[in-house]
């Protein structure tokens, strides 16, 4: 039997697809990916090698690829005729043709706008030779988490033909939650850990303490093995008192360090105990100054701000810490916020409590100090700057993130005109900041005692990282508010700059002084309006300068 008149079929509809191809690429998903790379390369505040800059841009490009297919997936379904073989030929002619011409001016894009900021933060250009760093960190991460998403793919196909589009939507999506809570599980026990087993020993270079006057020495109570990797090398470092002496050519006084480890005792309050006795044990309590510094998320403490405030005093001084956790500072904040505040305020409050004990015409100066997290942690100890200023004869506070509340404060009060990243309040009346040398002198009037001390850069992603950097622009990219050193090509973006950011805070000590979350160059002089100096000349204040700039630069993830 024949058909006089067989339907007629639509070969632009009904013809079947061929098997797709492993390599190949959805046009909607290619452009989404393509729109997520150019956004991961635009200008931020620091810069990133090129091999991190490809990982980075691999990942948006996932991203943006996942998104893009969903987008294309619509606009399918959207279109009741597809076009003829002739125009679907010119349209795929024009995708390539915009595919490869895009993906040209991203490569002379993402190297224009990254020596631009280079640049700003005085660090050497890229140059052709990167690019090939870059592909080596794009490519392989890229292809990696395509062929997982394909991979997922076929899983919701084959379980679409089975059991249904709503069960293969749940089968597919209850795949990928446990994959990438699996995936997230295992990170964060491997950083345990690596962070657990170096904090187990002190590091190889560190020696134990021949001195008295530090924690694991002859007659202290803390066991060397018991201080952690950074509390050994807090109190198995900085100079010697003959060292000080050299350097600022003068009689010097060998510096105290006291310091509890983790496993010095089980709990904070025990460790705070030990502390207060290991400064009266040492005779910290008759010193010029007397420093509470709050560690960072790993129990870490900056040479160079510890060892100039211990030059600036001819060794007069003494620093009290203990740690709370051995996981870097971002492990730290996102698992255990409240950690560096309750162990601020233990060891403040032990400290201070011993201190007024004293008679108040022979105390030490009573300063606060922490860098990062432990800036977080060390203003959470008072309630406003009035608290500062009444329990502390002064207070240096570095880098502080933007969740500080007395920052976040002092920052919303400040004078009409002054710059966010440098602002005046009370024309610096009692409180101030400072990013460079010499900003201590841009201002007039007087600076009263005690003095509170903020060192903050405009290019540091732990200060300007914040949640309302999500959806709403910041201050601190307004044409009146931008700092110096930031890149005028920089926009805000929804989402995309507070991730930005946040990929920023990972290289934020790997730029010279002056810039991100290295501050080097100007603790000396922090220091010295803070606290004051041993009546040092400017010869020997220029000897200290040098000796603390030529520190090694800080190690990533040391914090």
């Amino acid at each position: 039997m024949t058909i006089e008149n067989p339907p007629a079929i639509d070969p632009m509809i009904d013809r079947p697809h061929p098997p797709r191809r492993w390599w190949h690429l959805d046009p909607g998903g290619a452009l989404g990916g393509l729109g997520f790379a150019v956004l991961s390369v635009t200008p931020s505040l620091l810069p990133r090698t090129a091999l991190f800059q490809g990982v980075v841009t691999a990942v948006a490009f996932a991203v943006g690829y996942l998104l893009g297919v969903a987008v294309w997936r619509v606009l399918r379904g959207l279109i009741r005729r597809r076009p003829g073989p002739a125009l679907h030929r010119v349209l795929w002619i024009t995708y390539a043709a915009i595919w490869l011409a895009a993906a040209a001016a991203l490569s002379v894009l993402a190297l224009s706008w990254q020596n631009e900021v280079r640049a700003l933060v005085e660090m050497p250009p890229l140059g052709g030779a990167d690019l090939t760093a870059f592909l080596a960190g794009f490519v392989p991460v890229v292809v990696l988490l395509l062929a997982i998403g394909k991979s997922n793919r076929r899983v919701f196909l084959a379980l679409r033909r089975r059991s249904g589009t709503p069960l293969a939507i749940l089968g597919t999506s209850t795949v990928i939650v446990a994959s990438t809570a699996g995936i997230v599980l295992v990170m964060m026990i491997a950083v345990d850990t690596i962070y657990a087993g170096l904090n187990a020993e002190p590091e190889s270079r560190v020696t134990e303490p021949s001195s008295t006057y530090r924690s694991a020495g002859p007659e202290s109570a803390i066991d060397w093995e018991d201080l952690g990797r950074h509390g050994a090398a807090f109190v198995g470092g900085g100079p010697t008192a003959d060292e000080i002496s050299a350097l600022i050519d003068a009689p010097a006084t060998e510096p105290i360090r006291v310091y509890a480890g983790l496993a010095s005792a089980d709990t904070v309050e025990e460790r705070a105990q030990l502390v207060v006795a290991e400064l009266e044990r040492t005779g910290a309590f008759d010193r010029d100054v007397l420093v509470v510094a709050t560690t960072t998320g790993s129990g870490w403490l900056e040479a160079q701000t510890v060892d100039s405030i211990e030059y600036l005093h001819a060794g007069d001084t003494a620093i009290a810490a203990l740690q709370y956790a051995y996981t870097p500072s971002w492990v730290s904040f996102l698992f255990d916020p409240d950690a560096p505040v309750e162990a601020a305020r233990v060891l403040f409050d032990a400290v201070e409590e011993r201190w007024l004990r004293l008679p108040t015409d022979d105390r030490p100066q009573l300063i606060s100090y922490g860098l990062s997290l432990g800036a977080h942690g060390s203003q959470a100890v008072f309630d406003d700057l009035d608290a500062v200023r009444a329990r502390t004869d002064g207070a240096m506070f570095v880098g502080s993130p933007a969740g500080s509340t007395l920052w976040r404060s002092l920052q919303d009060a400040r004078d009409p005109g002054s710059p966010v990243w440098r602002p005046v309040l009370d024309e610096g009346r009692e409180v101030r900041w400072m990013s460079r040398d010499g900003d201590q002198r841009l201002l007039d009037g007087p600076w009263e005692q005690p003095r509170v001390l903020y060192l903050q850069h405009a290019t540091d992603p732990v200060t300007w990282l914040s949640p309302e950097l999500l959806w709403r622009a910041p201050e601190w990219l307004e044409p009146d508010q931008r700092g110096e050193d930031v890149s005028p090509s920089m926009r805000w973006i929804p989402v995309v700059t507070a991730v930005q950011v946040g990929i920023d805070m990972l290289g934020g000590e790997a730029v010279p002084a002056r810039h991100g979350h290295n501050f080097g160059d100007v603790v000396t002089s922090g220091w010295r309006e803070v606290t004051g100096d041993a009546g040092l000349g400017e010869t020997a204040i220029d000897a200290i300068r040098t000796e603390i700039e030529s520190y090694a630069p800080i190690q990533p993830f040391q914090e």
